[in-house]
């Protein structure tokens, strides 16, 4: 596994760590100003801002907990940019509410800026499990 392979893999258990505690701050140290969310049924969700707003909303009534895992499947560097494919199950427990189960598959688009690897792009295609 090269130095960028493993990179990226701690990038990915970092955000799943990050959420976990509900840390918005160190999420959005992880990826791009201009990211990009695509999910099924919503527009695209365009920037860190956008990203920042979403979550704060989700949790307006409280922090909700979050459990997850991601099995990547692939990833392909080249240069500076990288794209790696997933297997994803996460569950989002609002306060005092039941787990919403989610799983599916993610593709998504990674670019190096100043020695980093930051997500860029992600389309998901997560259904209720």
């Amino acid at each position: 596994m090269t130095e960028d392979e493993k990179a990226i893999r701690r990038l990915v258990a970092d955000w799943f760590e990050a959420t976990k505690r509900g840390d918005l701050d160190a999420v959005l140290a992880l990826m791009t100003d201009d990211v990009v969310f695509l999910v099924p049924g919503k527009p695209p969700m365009m920037g860190k801002p956008a990203f920042a707003e979403a979550s704060r909303a989700q949790g307006a009534h409280g922090q909700p907990s979050f459990d997850g895992e991601s099995t990547i499947q692939e990833i392909s560097v080249h240069g500076n940019w990288a794209w790696m494919w997933s297997r994803l199950a996460v569950s989002i427990t609002p306060p005092g509410g039941q787990a919403v189960l989610r799983s599916g598959h993610t593709l998504t688009i990674l670019h190096k800026k100043g020695g980093r690897w930051l997500l860029a792009r992600d389309a998901n295609l997560l259904a209720s499990a």
